[in-house]
């Protein structure tokens, strides 16, 4: 018997900031949450430009107009960041 299975892709219904953290409610249920300073232009953002946060392409991507930066849903969801923790670079120092 053969079984294929179909990877799917993550999609959000919903993102927020809230205190340097994003947040992304994904259409199974579930929140995933990460800190804005594992980006390099979200590190540098203000807390009001980080709540500026939009769903483009169907849920599938975070955008930021005024930063002019899109992050994939799938992307965070697998957490391929672009910079470690701060806590744990600061131990590697």
């Amino acid at each position: 018997m053969n079984i294929t299975t179909a990877a799917i892709e993550p999609a959000a219904i919903r993102a927020w900031a809230e205190k340097r953290m994003i947040y992304v409610e994904l259409t199974d249920g579930r929140i995933v949450g990460f800190p804005a300073d594992r980006f390099r232009i979200l590190s540098q953002a203000s807390d009001d430009q980080l709540q500026e946060v939009q769903l483009e392409v169907d849920g599938h991507a975070l955008r930021w107009e005024t930063l002019d930066e899109d992050l994939t849903v799938a992307g965070v969801v697998a957490g391929r960041f672009q910079l470690p923790l701060p806590r744990l670079a600061a131990l590697a120092a």
